[in-house]
């Protein structure tokens, strides 16, 4: 049996108009509490890169993390729907 549920359309709601998925608006909701969170956290921060120290604005930091771990996010979905 599947648990799939009979309307197998995504949830969306209409924005002046237009149908725009809840999906979309939660993903634009974290990207602005991220780039909110980057932007608030200004200060230097010192980076061990096993052998190596540096010494970086914590943006820069958390941007870069942020980047990283959206590609690998992106790459990890594209296997899992190649799979398919």
């Amino acid at each position: 049996m599947s648990n799939k549920s009979l309307n197998s359309e995504p949830s969306s709601i209409t924005v002046r108009g237009r149908q725009i998925r809840l999906r979309t608006i939660g993903m634009l909701l974290l990207a602005a509490l991220a780039i909110w969170f980057i932007a608030a956290n200004t200060a230097s921060t010192s980076i061990h890169l096993w052998v190596p120290t540096v010494t970086l604005p914590l943006w820069l930091v958390l941007a870069v993390t942020l980047l990283v771990g959206a590609a690998l996010g992106w790459l990890a979905s594209r296997r899992r729907t190649k799979g398919r």
